[in-house]
């Protein structure tokens, strides 16, 4: 992984995705609609459960930012079971972490973490650590996408999601183009947005593992 480190290190912003990688933003509509149509419908079980997982992060949450571990547990780790990703037949492994770092208030350095779990070599889950604050998705949207694009077959489709426990996004990549989803968050109870996310999420395992 030493290659890939050195280009997650090297490109931090999406000019440099574009002018060092070659990626660009596709200008098609049709080119990511995956985390929009044919998605599967959660059970009331299962939006029950979701419902549990909303109210048990803004419960942990009302203390201040989470870290990273907290996110795992209270957050992430239920929507990938109930995604069934902990099940036959998919699998994980885990990629190195990546340092990010932000500007604050009053010049403050704001330091925090990438980490980076690969789901059958097509589905890149992102989760985005910090102890002082909750980074910005923006920030890791770079990263993903380099390490994305380090994939020995650029022309299989590839998928990313991007999370630090209160929001999400999805990223998808084919050849030199890239597409991104609309930002979801673990706080809204109006548009159900664990639910949306969940269900991508299915959909997204159901496509990997039939291509």
């Amino acid at each position: 992984m030493t290659t890939s480190i050195a280009i997650a290190e090297k490109i931090t912003t999406l000019r440099q995705v574009e002018e060092k990688l070659g990626l660009r933003l596709s200008g098609d509509s049709q080119f990511f609609t995956e985390w929009m149509v044919d998605l599967p419908p959660l059970s009331e079980a299962e939006q029950t459960r979701l419902e549990q997982v909303r109210q048990n992060y803004l419960y942990q949450i009302s203390d201040g930012s989470l870290l990273e571990e907290t996110v795992k547990m209270v957050v992430l780790s239920p929507l990938l079971e109930l995604a069934g990703f902990y099940q036959a037949p998919y699998r994980f492994k885990t990629e190195v972490s990546v340092d990010i770092v932000a500007q604050g208030d009053n010049d403050e350095i704001l330091r925090g973490r990438i980490d980076i779990l690969v789901l059958q070599g097509k589905l890149w889950i992102v989760l985005i650590e910090s102890k002082k604050t909750t980074f910005d998705l923006e920030l890791a949207i770079p990263q993903t996408l380099a390490y994305m694009a380090t994939h020995p077959n650029p022309e299989q489709p590839l998928y990313g999601m991007i999370a630090n426990g209160s929001s999400y996004l999805f990223v998808k990549t084919l050849g030199k183009q890239y597409g991104i989803s609309d930002l979801f968050a673990t706080r809204s109870q109006y548009l159900n947005n664990l639910s949306g996310v969940l269900r991508i999420l299915k959909h997204l395992g159901r496509i990997i593992t039939e291509s």
